[in-house]
């Protein structure tokens, strides 16, 4: 009788909570696997600065990996992945302002040559 009385109040739990259908937040495999991306992709930056490659083509690459390294960032370590996606929406428009007014200070420098 107790175990029945536990899964009704157990239920009961359930359906007073808002289903979101979101998923809980990462565990500490997650957050070592972006580290881990971070890393590399911080290492790749570096590696870029001793290449000789054409100027324009250098801050493009940059560029790429800062975008990524920034979604990982905020995705996971700001934990935007699982919030509302109003707030995604904001911080991608907020990187494209940001990226944005980036491109026009350099051409505006002529740092594309």
């Amino acid at each position: 009788m107790d175990t029945s009385k536990a899964a009704q109040v157990q239920q009961a739990a359930q359906k007073a909570k808002p289903s979101t259908g979101e998923h809980g937040h990462p565990g500490p495999r997650e957050y070592i696997t972006v580290a881990v991306w971070l890393a590399l992709a911080t290492t790749v930056e570096v590696a870029l600065y001793y290449l000789d490659m054409p100027h324009g083509l250098f801050i493009g690459l940059l560029m790429f990996f800062m975008i990524i390294k920034f979604t990982l960032v905020v995705a996971y370590f700001m934990h935007l992945k699982f919030d509302n996606k109003i707030f995604r929406r904001l911080m991608v428009t907020g990187l494209a302002l940001a990226i944005a007014v980036y491109m026009i200070v350099l051409s505006t420098f002529g740092l594309f040559r």
